[in-house]
C-alpha cells in the first residue's frame, strides 16, 4: 500500500499513530526527531511523512519547510499531526507546504483516509 514516516517524540502518540496506520495496511518507519527523520528519508523515501509539530531540536515547521525546499523531496506528502489545532496553526502549516493538517487527539480513520488518499495521487 505505501510506507509513512512517523516523526513523533511522544511514545503514546507514536503508538496510537503506527498501530492505526498499520491496521489500514500501511508500512511504517519511525522518527524520535526532525534530525533523525531527515536522516533517514534521506537514505528510505517514505510514500508520505506524518510529522509533529513540537518535537526535540528542529519543529516540525522547520522540517516541512525543508523538506518541500529541496528538490529531491519536494514531491512527498507531508501531514502534520499536531496537538497545536487551532485555525492559525492550521493556516501557519500549510503554509510551510504541508499537504493536510490533522489534530491530535487524531480521528484515526481520518488519518487512514488522508494517508492513503495523499499516497494515491
Amino acid at each position: 500500500m505505501g510506507t509513512a514516516l512517523v516523526v513523533e517524540d511522544s511514545s503514546t502518540d507514536m503508538q496510537i499513530i503506527t498501530s492505526c496506520l498499520q491496521q489500514g495496511g500501511i508500512n511504517v518507519l519511525v522518527a524520535h526527531s526532525g534530525e533523525e527523520a531527515l536522516t533517514k528519508i534521506s537514505t528510505q523515501k517514505p510514500d508520505v511523512i506524518i510529522l509533529d509539530i513540537v518535537l526535540p531540536g528542529r519543529s516540525g515547521f522547520e522540517v516541512c519547510r525543508e523538506l518541500k525546499a529541496a528538490a529531491e523531496t519536494s514531491n512527498i506528502p507531508v501531514v502534520i499531526c499536531s496537538t497545536k489545532g487551532g485555525e492559525m496553526d492550521k493556516f501557519w502549516g500549510m503554509k510551510q507546504g504541508a499537504d493536510a493538517y490533522l489534530a491530535k487527539p487524531v480521528d484515526q480513520n481520518e488519518l487512514v483516509r488522508t494517508v492513503k488518499q495523499l499516497i494515491r495521487t
